[in-house]
């Protein structure tokens, strides 16, 4: 990322929305907005073979593994303001586990970057299919969406939910129901 060209562009953007780019409080505003979007978008940067390739093992494991309530927060592609919210993930095993940490860190990645809520719920989903060939994934993910919550509708209340199931997920309503019961439920 260019931050040069994106300070150049949030003193236009200052400039054309009314501001003065060069009052006190906005002096370092166009150098603090491009590093925030580095770090916002940074997704674009990592590779998900660079997180999966140390950290897929052999084991003779075939019950639900399930990761609930990562935090995740990205930009809705459409406005580009955040979106934000948990992501629950599973899978049950066919030979090959996870490190569970890197669980959070493919949402990471995905969530990092402009996106739409049902693409990153995918790509989370087929990442993990990929990478693990398991019996079956399931992902969900429940957001606020600032755009219709500052803007447009205003609906300050509303959220919006988006899935993706593969595999054992998608053709057994049990296993369904057990990860989404397991997902609701206060464990801790």
């Amino acid at each position: 990322m260019e931050n040069k060209a994106i300070e150049k562009l949030v003193y236009d953007l200052l400039k054309e929305v009314g501001e003065n780019p060069e009052r006190e409080g906005l002096l370092s505003t166009p150098k603090r907005v491009a590093e925030s979007y580095e770090f916002l978008t940074s997704g674009y940067n990592k590779k998900i073979e660079e997180i999966m390739n140390d950290a897929v093992f052999s084991e003779k494991y075939d019950e639900m593994v399930l990761v609930k309530n990562i935090d995740f927060y990205s930009l809705c592609e459409h406005h580009i303001l955040p979106f934000y919210g948990k992501v629950h993930v599973a899978y049950i095993p066919d030979g090959k586990i996870i490190g569970l940490s890197k669980i959070p860190r493919v949402v990471e990645i995905f969530s990092r970057r402009l996106q739409v809520q049902e693409r990153m719920t995918q790509q989370i989903a087929d990442t993990l299919d990929e990478y693990l060939n398991p019996q079956g994934v399931a992902v969900v993910s429940e957001a606020f969406h600032m755009c219709m919550m500052m803007r447009g509708v205003e609906k300050q209340n509303s959220s919006a939910t988006a899935s993706a199931v593969h595999g054992v997920f998608k053709e057994d309503a049990r296993t369904r129901e057990e990860f989404l019961t397991l997902i609701s439920s206060k464990t801790l």
